[in-house]
This record gives C-alpha cells, structure tokens and sequence, in this order.
C-alpha cells in the first residue's frame, strides 16, 4: 500500500516554475510517509503533478512511482495506492492485445489497462485502490476509488485547481489550503461522527472519491463525478444448497486471490466466525507450500479481571482464540494494550485520520498494528462480514428495524448531552441527521418483488454498506497505514457483495441463526465451537483506571481556556456527566462507544482542533 497526492491546474503551467511546485510535491509524500515509508517519488508536467510515497509489496525492484509510460504520441502517468487480486488475468488479456510489460507489478496492470480501455478499466478490476492518472494527451486527470471504499482518496478545488491526496494531511500541506470548519463539518463531527457522510471530507470544501466512482477534470472539462459500479438488486434464484456452496466458493476464492504477495502474510485472529474463517482458508493455503501461518490476537491488559459482559459483548475472545491456534497450528502472538499506551494513542490516531475517529476502538488498535507492523507488512482481517451477511443487532431487532434513522445512533441525547444549548441551536443537530438519513434511504437500489419487510432490510443493508461499514474501513485503513501494514479484507470482494445483497433474509439468518449462511458456508473448515459461536465485537476495555485517565484528560482540557473543544461545550453538563457512573451497555455509536469513548473522543475533537489549528467559520 502506499499514499498518493498532486494536483491539475486547468490554465497554469507548473513547469514554469518546476522547483516550486516540485517542493509542493516532496512536501505532500513527506506527510503520506507513514503509508509508504520504503520509498517515494514525483512527477511534473505542464497542467499536473503527481507525489507518491510506497509500501513495496509486490515487485519490490521494479515498481516505481510515479509509473509513466509511452504509446505513440500518448504518455500516462499514474500514481496507485492499492492492492489487484486479478492482475494476472488482466496481464495476459493485455498481452494479447499486444502491450509488453516492463515489470511484475499491478501499478502498470493498471496504466497500461487505462491506455487500452480507458475508464472502463476501473469495472475490471479486482482489488483494492485509488489511483490517479493523468493524459497528457487528453489533457485529463482522472481519480478512480475502489468499489467498497477500501482505499481512501480525498480532493478539493481551489479556484481552478485540483488537490487531491490519499489523506487530508497531503492536501492540508498545500500553500492554497487552509483547515477550516462550517456547520456542515461541525454536524458531521457532532452528529454524525465517528462516520461520515458519503463523499463528505468534513473539512470546509474538502470532499472524499465516493467507492465504485471516478473523477474527471481536465483543461476542457469541468469537474464531474462518474459511477463505474453499483449494486443492482434483483429476485434471489439460487436455491439454500446453492446459495451456500457459492458462497463458500466466493469466499474461498477471495482469501486466496488477496494471499498474493512477495512478503509474508498474517492475519488477525479474534476467535469469532469471521477472522477465523479468514484465518483457517489462510493456513490450509500456505501448508500446501510448506509454510505455516502467523496469527495475531489483541486485548486488553487484565481485561480478564475486569470485563463484563453485556448484550453487545456477550464474551471474551481469548478462550475461542485458544482453540483456533490449536486447530490452525499457526504462529500466535497475544497482543496486549495498557491504558497508558490507549490514551496516548488517541492522539496518534487524530494524526492518521486528520480527523476525531473511533476514540479508543480507533487508538487501541493503531497500537495494535504497530506492534504487528514490526514483523510483518500484510495482514488479511475479517472485517466486512457483519455489514454484509448481517450480524449486527439492528438487522434483527425489532426496535433498530422500525427506527426512521440510523440503527446505530437511534438516540442522538447523548451526543448533545456536553454540547452548549446555544452551540445545540446553531447546529440543528436532529435535522442535519434526518437529511442524511433520508437522502441515502431514498438511494437504495430496489427489488420489485420484495415484500415490505424485506424492503426494509435492504435499506438497513444499504445504509451499512454505505455507512457503517465506511467507518470500520476508515479506521483500518488509517490505523493500519499509520505503521506501514497493509490490511486486507476478503470479505470486501464485490462478487461477495453484490451476491449476497439479493439473498433474502430467511437464508442469510435461516432458523433465527444470526449470519447462518456464512456459518453454514464455513462448515468442514472450522471447528463447530468456533462456527456458532455468538458474535462479540472487537474488545473494548472495562478497566475503570482507563475512565479515570480520561476524566483527568477532560478536566486539564476544561482548565485550560485555550483549549478550542470549549467554545462547544457547557461546563456544567461536562461536570456532572464526570460524576456519574458510566454504562458500557449503552453505546452512543454502534456497539462499543459508550460513556468512556465520549470522553475519549472530546478529547480527540480537542486535539484535532489544537494540531491542524482549525478555524471555525
């Protein structure tokens, strides 16, 4: 994986003053380092710049960027962040189209699949990216972003200038560019965080590559958004045996494409259905070669003694990790995280997003991925499975399914709870919310044969796909990238995807079994303990030492007039919410964030306001 950034101007001619805005370009790939710390390199023409900075996974000699190559009177240049799980397949449709390739890497997969294709090339492919490419003949720049989000890519117009950059940091190091906030990117931070609405940088003008799009703009042309890739919804066909072989082969066949590397690969082991899967797929593949699978597992530091249980977090992992060691025979690493290095991280994790996150669900596994990014430079996840095959409790519960918002923050009190009445006004928080909601419902792809429950199923799907499932890739890309790990996820595959999406419900929960057809997928590869396990989401400590850490945290930043989260909040609402008692089984955002990670996360809108010297307009 890597970090991409640049910028297209329709009248300039950059190359007339080339050391400057080769300066610009140094300067972008120096903030994206953390992506791609192995090498980096820039490219200048006449109307556009290109910066790159790489993680070199595949072809470690050869694969340069930025990748220009040549064809008559036509020159492409390109700068890729991503991974292709089909690149041989297209390298030899290529081949015999007659083009010849000067080195084993996807980045000119890609390239030369553009200077035959075209855009139609971003329907080809099979992976995980977003990539700029410019022609220099056409006089066109093009930005193109996977279809489930996976590779971030943000851009801003300035003027008649295009900036754009895997991260806002690449966009926020340009001298035209200033961090600034509006009512839109304060109800973003307030009432939609830790998500984000599609497309939405939450900086004032910065706007994000939306997944299955691309981006034209050229000296001609005005800047326009195109879809190359879209759900369709149609009648499910396929009887329950078929669809459950299918499904099995699809996911096989993704976790073995997504194995390519020329660096080992890992994967993150919880113990639950999904990781396990991924895992389990992952070892019987390299024992074929004579290799055996490294695995890693993470918690917290005594979590034994402290954690309770609740309807969202009904056990710990480390008993169904055990045995998943034992029948995969892999190479295990327990992980740990200390309440220390938790706080600590959450400021880190403000610099990976340029944005308040997941608070401690965010930090602790960036701390998580440094610690596996010292080993190793890919890891395979099970992320993904629960937005898709329908494992969260808003999918089967009664309350979640009738809610006219989003299933995950049906109650928008508590993130109003701190927030000053006259800040709470100038907001109109529920409204912003209500706009949001609606418009994406209205955008779900429609089956005329659904009845109106599976109407409706279809809308919380969609709204997970485009939403939550966002935020869970967000913060692995982020945290993942921070340390230079590049982590995958098989389940993210559009043939997984777009199959399951037309699946009814009574074959993906068959005898009120959350995520059966999955289970049932999975069986013959793993352990019937494991299969049917009840899920419990990622862990989450329950040390009350770590909300002490916290509330001293909040109360230097309310002693410290300086500090920019206060002209947002109401001292007294802030004092007695330090006096009570937190509910862990109350959550204010999905499963995890409940009283501690409001706490945490005020003190990442503290940090991010303080580091990036934002404005509020």
């Amino acid at each position: 994986m890597c970090g991409i950034a640049g910028f297209y101007h329709r009248q300039r001619d950059y190359e007339k003053d080339g050391a400057y805005y080769r300066s610009i370009l140094v300067a972008m790939h120096e903030k994206l380092r953390r992506r791609g710390p192995d090498e980096a390199g820039i490219y200048l023409s006449g109307a556009c710049g290109l910066s790159h900075s790489r993680l070199s996974i595949i072809d470690l000699a050869l694969g340069h960027q930025p990748m220009v190559r040549k064809a008559g009177e036509r020159t492409c240049a390109i700068a890729y962040n991503g991974e292709l799980y089909n690149a041989g397949e297209l390298r030899k449709e290529l081949e015999e189209k007659g083009w010849r390739f000067e080195t084993s890497c996807d980045t000119e997969v890609i390239l030369l699949g553009f200077m035959e294709y075209g855009p139609a090339i971003a329907g080809k492919l099979n992976g995980i990216f977003a990539f700029a490419i410019v022609d220099e003949q056409e006089k066109m720049l093009y930005l193109f972003r996977d279809p489930m989000g996976v590779k971030p890519l943000f851009y801003m117009k300035k003027d008649h200038e295009l900036i754009f950059a895997s991260e806002p940091k690449g966009i926020l190091v340009h001298p035209a560019v200033n961090p600034e906030l509006d009512r839109e990117g304060l109800n973003e931070v307030f009432g939609i965080g830790p998500a984000r609405t599609p497309g939405t940088g939450v900086f004032k003008g910065m706007k994000e590559v939306c997944p299955g799009e691309y981006i034209t703009y050229g000296r001609k042309r005005a800047l326009q958004r195109n879809v190359y890739w879209k759900l369709e919804s149609y009648p499910h066909l396929d009887s329950y045996e078929r669809t459950i072989d299918t499904v099995s082969e699809l996911v096989q066949d993704s976790v073995q494409r997504q194995m390519v590397s020329d660096v080992p690969v890992c994967t993150f082991l919880s113990g639950g259905v999904d990781s396990s899967l991924v895992s389990a797929i992952c070892a019987a593949e390299l024992k074929k070669r004579g290799q055996r699978l490294t695995t890693f597992s993470f918690d917290f530091v005594d979590n034994q003694k402290n954690f309770k249980a609740n309807a969202f977090q009904p056990s710990q992992d480390r008993p169904y990790v055990e045995k998943m060691v034992e029948y995969l025979d892999s190479e295990h690493h327990f992980l740990e995280c200390d309440n220390l290095n938790q706080l600590e991280k959450l400021y880190d994790s403000v610099k990976a997003h340029d944005l308040p996150a997941m608070a401690d669900v965010d930090s602790s596994m960036l701390y998580f991925c440094s610690q596996v990014s010292q080993s190793h430079k890919v890891t395979l996840t099970g992320e993904c499975a629960d937005e898709i095959f329908g494992g969260y409790p808003w999918f089967h519960r009664e309350a979640c399914f009738q809610a006219q918002t989003f299933p995950w923050t049906m109650d928008l009190s508590p993130r109003k709870e701190l927030l000053s009445d006259e800040f709470l006004e100038y907001l109109r928080m529920d409204e912003y919310v209500r706009e949001r909601y609606q418009h994406s419902v209205a955008e779900t792809p429609r089956c005329e044969d659904d009845s109106p429950q599976e109407r409706r199923r279809r809308e919380i799907s969609w709204l997970n796909l485009k939403w939550f499932m966002q935020t869970l890739l967000n913060r692995m890309d982020r945290t993942s990238m921070y340390s230079g790990l590049e982590a995958r996820v098989p389940f993210a595959d559009t043939r997984i995807v777009q199959y399951v999406w037309n699946v009814p419900w009574e074959m993906k929960a068959r005898d009120g079994v959350v995520k059966n057809l999955l289970r049932q997928s999975g069986r013959g590869i793993l352990p019937e303990e494991v299969l049917f396990r009840r899920k419990s989401p990622y862990p989450k400590t329950y040390d009350p030492n770590y909300e002490q850490l916290l509330k001293r945290k909040i109360r230097e930043i309310m002693s410290d007039s300086s500090a920019p989260v206060l002209q947002f909040l109401d001292r007294k609402k802030v004092e007695a919410f330090l006096d009570k008692t937190s509910d862990y089984g109350k959550p204010w955002y999905g499963q995890l964030m409940a009283g501690p990670q409001l706490l945490a996360y005020l003190i990442q809108i503290n940090a991010w306001m303080e580091q990036y010297e934002i404005k509020v307009r």
